[in-house]
């Protein structure tokens, strides 16, 4: 990715935001290579409720929300409301941990590379982009080193740029691509912000 991103390099105008929490430690070396600030956007994905891992959308600050069209309609409205409500609570926590004695995240003309591990369904970074956009970005780029195509596709008319050097056609999940896809924790989160 560094390689595919370095007409970023050494720009003023740039800032890695790392996708809480996985994303973070991939866009501290993204960061690193392009010589830019790192920062944190915290999104939460809304999984379903029977497996998780699935997204039926997002949350981000600033009461943004994206769905996926193709998921909701299988899942009862007391379901989607009970997890929105989950993972609100979490959203305003993580911020709480990740902006404690941080300014609030400037984006103002500036280009976001908006960094995950992965994209799976695509809606965590969707909303990432939405928003970054609301936040005054100039230009979003979202990068990850892996996605499933389906994804891209949704992403690439979302973003100004997708950056995605692996795109299989059978995808799975982003654990697949990965020697160890432990959680990253909230300390590690906070230690590669410092």
């Amino acid at each position: 990715m560094g390689r595919e991103l370095s007409g970023y390099a050494n720009r003023a105008d740039v800032t890695a935001l790392g996708l809480v929490r996985g994303g973070v430690p991939v866009a501290e070396r993204v960061a690193r290579s392009l010589n830019a600030p790192l920062d944190v956007l915290v999104v939460r994905k809304l999984g379903v409720p029977w497996s998780p891992e699935v997204a039926f959308g997002a949350l981000g600050p600033g009461g943004v929300r994206v769905l996926n069209p193709e998921v909701p309609d299988r899942i009862g409205p007391d379901q989607i409301d009970a997890v929105i409500a989950y993972e609100q609570a979490e959203l305003t926590r993580r911020e709480s941990r990740y902006r404690a004695g941080r300014p609030p995240l400037d984006l103002l003309g500036r280009t976001a590379i908006v960094v995950d591990d992965g994209l799976a369904t695509g809606a965590t970074a969707a909303v990432a982009v939405t928003v970054v956009r609301q936040l005054g970005a100039a230009r979003t780029v979202v990068a990850a080193p892996v996605g499933a195509p389906q994804a891209i596709t949704w992403l690439r008319g979302l973003a100004d740029e997708v950056c995605c050097p692996l795109v299989p056609e059978d995808f799975g999940a982003v654990s697949r691509f990965y020697r160890s896809f432990e959680q990253v924790s909230d300390d590690e989160v906070v230690a590669l912000l410092h």
